[in-house]
């Protein structure tokens, strides 16, 4: 049976195991980094749940809004000089027993549930068009209808300076608020920004660009219903998620998403059936493969022959077979272009694929 149908199976029957919960304090939470050498926050087996708080970075930008008690701790509790060398609060690391090197991390994620009903988005000096716009910085804070499961525009400010610290607390009542969006609705998706495990690497790796560890990879299908695959790189894998987002379209142009603090349910599974090189991504309709690079064509190529290697090794085509089918059938898009290393993904539906066995 091909490995792909295989990971599908254990996605089906997998028991679950002990459900855990994971409070996002200053003691659980890392500013800015993945580091194999950090010490686990919880450890847990193959097959068990994580009831987890993930907390956005720009809970800052409407404080009287996105900021509780929980929040501000963190905000408080860790200081400007150890959010570094990347911006996002990661909670974790999670060490899964057993877990080594060459294992493929299978994470389900179950539900995402905005801890509040508001969110922020910065267009930010490392926007895509920032100098278009004269070197401004401007944030939108939005409200969430969860009866709708939409977005709307609350209001605009202009943001005084430059945003360069992680985590920067803005009081907006002092500011000037202008109208924006006036009548739009923008549909809620809820995910991750962020999440993965520990690279192979000495101290701290910036949060901010993604890699074969996972980290920034931006793509708003990893939500719930979504199952990823992250290439074990360190003994126990050091799993962590963070960078919220209540919505993003591809290519999240102006830098940021809808940036909002989330509740995940999901749980590990820890796979020694199969390997992938890059973090790969499983949703009802469809299988993602993603490349990374500085250079889009780079990136490209990368989830190319990625996506080629899934359906020689995984699903048993000739790799002539799958060239045909990669030009017929997959889906080419750009993840995003504001995180240093760029992102493309590439789709391809399940459901063109004979049922396993036949």
């Amino acid at each position: 049976m091909p490995l792909i149908c295989q990971a599908g199976e254990a996605r089906r029957t997998a028991t679950p195991g002990a459900l855990h919960q994971l409070r996002a304090t200053p003691q659980t939470v890392h500013w800015g980094y993945f580091d194999a050498a950090l010490a686990p926050v919880l450890k847990v087996r193959s097959g068990d749940l994580i009831q987890a708080e993930a907390i956005t970075h720009h809970a800052g930008d409407a404080p009287e809004l996105m900021m509780d008690e929980g929040v501000t701790a963190i905000f408080d509790g860790i200081p400007e000089g150890d959010r570094n060398p990347g911006v996002h609060i990661m909670t974790g690391p999670v060490w899964i027993e057993d877990a080594q090197p060459g294992d493929m991390l299978e994470v389900r994620y179950f539900s995402m549930t905005p801890r509040n009903n508001y969110g922020s988005n910065l267009a930010a000096n490392w926007g895509y068009l920032y100098k278009e716009f004269g070197e401004k910085e401007r944030v939108t804070i939005y409200e969430l209808d969860p009866n709708a499961n939409t977005a709307h525009a609350l209001y605009a400010y202009d943001f005084p300076g430059k945003y360069l610290t992680p985590g920067a607390v803005t009081h907006c009542p002092a500011c000037d608020r202008q109208p924006a969006l006036k009548g739009v609705r923008v549909p809620c998706r809820p995910h991750l920004g962020t999440a993965g495990v520990a690279p192979d690497v000495s101290g701290r790796v910036s949060t901010i660009p993604p890699g074969l560890h996972g980290g920034n990879i931006d793509n708003w299908r990893i939500g719930a219903g979504a199952v990823m695959y992250y290439p074990v790189q360190v003994e126990g894998a050091l799993f962590s998620i963070g960078d919220p987002h209540v919505s993003q379209g591809d290519g999240e142009l102006s830098g940021t998403a809808i940036e909002s603090s989330l509740n995940v349910l999901y749980q590990v599974i820890l796979r020694k059936d199969f390997s992938f090189p890059s973090p790969l991504l499983e949703t009802p309709n469809w299988w993602i493969v993603h490349g990374f690079d500085e250079d889009l064509n780079v990136a490209m190529r990368a989830a190319s022959l990625d996506m080629l290697g899934l359906l020689n090794a995984h699903v048993g085509l000739s790799r002539n077979d799958a060239y045909s089918l990669m030009s017929v059938a997959a889906d080419f898009g750009v993840t995003q272009v504001v995180d240093g290393r760029q992102g493309v993904h590439v789709r391809i539906p399940r459901h063109i694929f004979p049922p396993a066995g036949e």
